[in-house]
């Protein structure tokens, strides 16, 4: 799971490698626009619905990928 949510990362930023510590503090290219894309490419590849509480978690690799964990739970 976290290889795939790299690679969507690498798309959505336009990165060529990304570091397992990223973050919205590490990545200049980690805008709002760029947060909205990754939100809908993450909720496609998934196949699942962030509500507006998660996104707001999502401030990183790790949020992300603890995020998508807990959804697929339910």
């Amino acid at each position: 799971m976290r290889e795939k949510i790299k690679n969507i990362m690498k798309g959505v930023f336009e990165l060529n490698h990304i570091d397992d510590n990223i973050s919205q503090n590490s990545c200049d290219e980690w805008t709002s626009l760029s947060s909205l894309i990754l939100v809908v490419d993450l909720e496609e590849e998934f196949d699942l619905v962030f509500d507006p509480e998660d996104i707001i978690e999502m401030i990183s690799l790790d949020s992300i990928e603890l995020k998508i964990k807990e959804i697929k739970k339910q």
